[in-house]
């Protein structure tokens, strides 16, 4: 069994059980989840769990994008640093986030916050919509452009909820 394989597996097995920038400032409070999203967010843990170590996701196709991202407008938190995946930019499949957020972990390094879809504004009219969420936008994302995101938050606990755009305990350096 390969190195990636066992921590995909031991990343599932441990947080699955536990799971039980692209805003605008004014953007509206983001609803609960339903409780059975984790359900529909299980392929985004086994398609990202690898790009914990943040080397495999480079190898992957995610590039970063821009510095670390803030809410410097209201102080609701953090997105950290934007990987994308252009690739994936468009996609609503669950397994196929085009972004992966990043904070800077204690050793210096890049640890893996959460995921984000991506769909250019101008290929939607209105916001689309995924998990019974409505993406956040339109705004811009260095090296993208003009998009709706929705963010989900399932490798670091988001006390303002799964979904929202902003984490308070995401900080940037």
């Amino acid at each position: 069994m390969s190195l990636r394989s066992r921590t995909a597996g031991t990343v599932l097995a441990l947080a699955v059980p536990f799971a039980l920038a692209a805003v605008p400032p004014d953007a509206a409070p983001v609803p609960e989840a339903d409780p059975f999203v984790w359900t529909d967010l299980t392929p985004a843990y086994t398609a990202t769990a690898d790009y914990q170590y943040e080397p495999f996701a480079v190898t992957d196709g995610y590039t970063p994008v821009g510095g670390c991202t803030k809410d410097t407008a209201t102080g609701k938190g953090g997105a950290g640093y934007h990987y994308v995946n252009p690739a994936h930019v468009g996609s609503l499949d669950p397994a196929e986030p085009a972004g992966l957020l990043y904070e800077t972990d204690s050793d210096g390094g890049r640890a893996l916050v959460g995921v984000e879809w991506i769909v250019r504004a101008g290929t939607a009219a209105t916001a689309p919509t995924l998990f019974g969420q409505t993406f956040q936008g339109p705004a811009t994302l260095p090296g993208v452009g003009s998009v709706y995101t929705l963010r989900a938050w399932i490798w670091k606990d988001n006390p303002s909820g799964l979904f929202a755009p902003w984490n308070p305990t995401v900080t940037c350096p």
